[in-house]
Formats: C-alpha cells, structure tokens, sequence
C-alpha cells in the first residue's frame, strides 16, 4: 500500500465529506474544516464521516495535502493564510447559472490559475473536479481492473503532482498527468473529459487530442 497521508479538507459539504469518506478507506488520516468552529461541525462530522476529525480551519496546516472543496463562487471567502506553503487540490468548478458571471473566469485561464493566482504560496493541483461526489465512492477499482477508471490532473510543481497522484491512486482511480496547470481547462466543466467517464488510454488520448488542437490554434 502507499504511504498514508495527513489529508485537510477545507469545506464539508458533499464533495468535501465524499472525498473525505474515500480518502480514508484509502487509509488516510483526515481533517476537516470549514469558516465555523471545529466544535459545530464535530457531530455532523462523526455522523457523516465515521473516523475523520473535525478541526478550526488553522488545524489543517502541517497536513501533506489540502483539498479546497467549496463552490466556486465561495473562492474568495477562503483563508488562504492556512494553504501557504502546502500542496493544495482545487477540485472547484464555475458554471455561470450557478455561480453567476465571473469575469475572471471568462477569460483563456483555466479556472485554477486564477485560484491559483489568489491562493499565494501554495503548489496547487487541479484534480477531483471531474467526477461527481457520489461516483467516487462507488466508482473505485483496485489497480489493474479493466473496468479502472481514470482521473486528470493538472499542475506546475513534479513534486506535488507526484503526491496527489499517490493519492489517487489509493482512492481507486488512475491518475492521469494533464501538464502545467494550464491544462486543466481540458478538464474543465462542459469538456468531453469533465462530461463522460474513461480509462486511461482513453483519458490520455482525450488530453492529446487537447494539446493538438492549442498547438494549432
């Protein structure tokens, strides 16, 4: 097995306790936090997600990983202060009819450059987004199942990139590695990649066949 992770996650809504849930099948230890007091989200925590620990959000530094697991529309209320330094997954999407126009995300940045870019000092990876909150727990397969599926990821740090792979793996997925963190619009919401489910050849080709056509444009 690979090597246990302290894993923070920073929001418990559905996706949060979700990949909270699987990471610890994985056999993670996991934190969880939210803007609120570690004391009023403990029973929902204890309930929801038998074996992870409630914390104040300052508790999930020092973690090998945070996932960043709130709506997108929410980034800015963040406390960045606790992701300074660390290895941080962004598993967050914009859909205007949700989240309203943003104009930073209009633009030709994917989504978490600009996270990114208001998060500091953090070694961010893009993962996590392209899989809804109730296939990862029933989606997972050991290594070397045909029926394994994969997820991308996107980001401009090897070393990060390497751990959250890791990570991956043990939830049950094939990580696949996208490139910088500017590729992670090839997995963006209202992609081929974000929309259907793949293996890895398949997921590789799909990445491939993005990288062309950016080439060519």
């Amino acid at each position: 097995m690979a090597e246990a992770l302290s894993i923070g996650i920073l929001g418990a809504g559905r996706v949060g306790t979700a990949v909270a849930r699987q990471a610890i099948r994985g056999g993670h230890s996991v934190k969880i936090a939210t803007s609120k007091p570690a004391e009023e989200i403990r029973l929902l925590t204890e309930v929801i997600v038998p074996g992870a620990t409630a914390v104040d959000k300052e508790e999930l530094r020092g973690s090998d990983i945070i996932i960043t697991a709130v709506p997108l529309h929410k980034y800015k209320d963040v406390d960045t202060s606790v992701l300074q330094g660390h290895v941080v997954i962004d598993t967050m999407n914009y859909w205007a009819p949700v989240d309203g126009l943003m104009d930073e995300f209009e633009g030709e940045a994917s989504t978490s450059e600009v996270i990114g870019d208001f998060f500091g000092d953090v070694r961010l990876v893009k993962t996590l987004n392209h899989i809804g909150y109730g296939d990862l727990e029933v989606d997972s397969h050991p290594a070397g199942d045909p029926n394994r599926r994969a997820l991308a990821l996107a980001g401009d740090d090897p070393e990060a990139k390497e751990l959250v792979s890791g990570l991956i793996e043990t939830l049950g997925y094939d990580p696949v590695d996208a490139g910088p963190l500017s590729a992670g619009k090839a997995f963006e919401n209202g992609t081929d990649i974000f929309n259907g489910r793949h293996s890895r050849d398949q997921m590789e080709a799909l990445l491939d066949q993005c990288q062309k056509v950016l080439t060519n444009a």
